[in-house]
């Protein structure tokens, strides 16, 4: 996969440089590759770049690809609108941090066999006072 810039435009309002590249692939690269190859160009962490869209024409092995790279995740989280896949992954990670920190109350199920362990036990002392 090579990965070539052929346009960047520094946007000071955002905080970002705009980029438009050429990738070629003899398939579609995936957007992992590319993410960590822009990351890799700029000499930024992955956490601060958006893949905008990735533009293929039939029969070609170029792509087009429009990113944004921002200086710092809080500037890409502050500009960025996230989509709904992404937001349903941040509140599951953030429910489960929630959980792991909570210690977790005995289980339903739990409890049913305490209290039968607990009437059995009462139980055998009936029969041997008897």
């Amino acid at each position: 996969m090579e990965l070539k810039i052929i346009q960047e435009t520094e946007n000071p309002l955002f905080g970002r440089k705009e980029i438009v590249a050429s990738v070629a692939s003899e398939i579609a690269p995936p957007r992992t590759e590319i993410l960590s190859a822009l990351s890799k160009k700029f000499s930024v962490p992955e956490e601060n770049v958006k893949i905008k869209r990735i533009l293929g024409n039939f029969g070609s092995k170029e792509f087009d690809v429009m990113a944004n790279v921002y200086s710092s995740a809080d500037e890409k989280n502050a500009v960025e609108i996230k989509k709904k896949k992404e937001a349903e992954a941040e509140k599951r990670m953030a429910e489960a941090a929630k959980a792991a920190e909570t210690p977790e109350e005995p289980k339903a199920e739990e409890k049913i066999v305490e209290e039968e362990k607990k009437e059995t036990g009462e139980n055998k002392a009936e029969e041997k006072t008897e």
